[in-house]
């Protein structure tokens, strides 16, 4: 190690204004076994700590990369278990450090909306949410 002690330098740390910090999730499958007495708040209580975490390690943006739901077509008691953890979570004052950059009327041509909802001036998103379908998710 002595030898090659010179040829190793440590990193610098990043300025704080360059570093973009990612939660990444992946296979929540939230709403599974949600009618089970004993297990079905298991995934519910799990993807709530998962949003939790995301705001006290202060990240910037939260993926999820996958299986969201536990089925294709989630429940409407899941649905409606999982807006408001997104809601208390995501929406606040924090600036969103990332931007937008392809065009948002060739994206969203199919939407009632014209751009993504961080730039919404009438939504406060604090931490915004980027979910890619798995083989659980319906990719529309």
């Amino acid at each position: 190690y002595n030898e090659y002690k010179s040829y190793l330098r440590m990193a610098e740390e990043p300025p704080e204004a360059d570093v973009l910090s990612v939660l990444i999730a992946t296979d929540n499958h939230v709403g599974y076994l949600e009618s089970d007495l004993i297990r079905g708040k298991d995934s519910f209580i799990t993807f709530e700590e998962i949003l939790q975490h995301a705001s006290q390690q202060d990240a910037d943006i939260v993926l999820l990369g996958g299986d969201l739901f536990h089925d294709n077509n989630p429940s409407r008691q899941t649905v409606q278990k999982v807006t408001p953890l997104l809601r208390n979570s995501c929406f606040g004052e924090k600036p969103v450090q990332v931007e937008f950059l392809s065009d948002q009327r060739e994206n969203f041509h199919t939407s009632d909306f014209e751009n993504v909802n961080y730039e919404d001036p009438n939504l406060n998103v604090g931490i915004p949410v980027f979910s890619i379908h798995g083989n659980h998710d319906d990719p529309s």
